[in-house]
């Protein structure tokens, strides 16, 4: 069971728990291409829409979750190691996403800053060296340092018990980011440049909705970050 934490309503949030892909870099297709080239490794086939949905979800549950316990239980490792090795090769076409080095200098100067990923370590580095203001986060969290991934709670309640935080945000650009977040009791703002739109980010919870980084620092006054 999951603490329970104080949202934005109740006082001045002191961090910020950011999401990774999709939220700070351009990386979700390239999941999306790098898990189905995976599963057809294997001989499975997963439509692209499904993997696409499921982005966000930590390794450890992806296989099951796309298909099927049977699946994880005879390829599930091979299936992650493939899509690292497809993923590995898409890197390249990464891209930090629009007004994320901003947006982060701008936060940082009233918030404390952590990564909260279901990602690998090593290939959250990765990415997070493609963020020009990779220097203003603080902490990050990967997803082998917590015993349950996204959508549970665990990420967000360690992000916060690492740098004491009391009064939390989460910036995501799926689902699973919004379920975590209400999990662990913390409001969330969505971005829609994961491919997700406002309706379903907002039915999983995101209190607010931008478009991306850029349009989140635009509008800032109408996000809670802004008070």
């Amino acid at each position: 069971m999951s603490e329970t934490h104080h949202g934005a309503e109740d006082g001045l949030i002191d961090t910020i728990i950011l999401d990774v892909d999709g939220t700070l870099v351009d990386s979700v297709y390239q999941h999306v291409a790098a898990w189905q080239s995976a599963f057809h490794d294997v001989g499975l086939q997963v439509p692209a829409a499904e993997v696409h949905r499921a982005v966000g979800l930590g390794a450890d549950r992806i296989v099951s979750h796309l298909a099927g316990d049977s699946a994880e239980w005879a390829v599930g490792d091979e299936v992650r190691k493939a899509h690292d090795a497809h993923f590995t090769d898409l890197l390249p076409h990464v891209r930090e996403l629009p007004g994320v080095s901003p947006l982060l200098e701008w936060l940082a100067q009233r918030h404390t800053l952590v990564v909260a990923t279901s990602g690998g370590a090593e290939m959250t580095e990765s990415l997070l060296a493609m963020v020009e203001a990779r220097s203003v986060i603080r902490e990050v969290v990967a997803g082998s340092e917590v015993a349950h991934t996204k959508p549970a709670p665990d990420l967000i309640d360690t992000a916060m018990q690492r740098v004491g935080s009391t009064n939390a945000l989460v910036l995501g650009d799926s689902v699973w980011d919004a379920h975590s977040a209400a999990a662990s009791g913390v409001p969330c703002i969505g971005l829609c440049c994961g491919g997700t739109d406002e309706a379903v980010l907002r039915g999983a919870g995101a209190g607010w909705v931008f478009h991306d980084p850029q349009d989140l620092l635009n509008q800032r006054a109408h996000s809670p970050l802004g008070r």
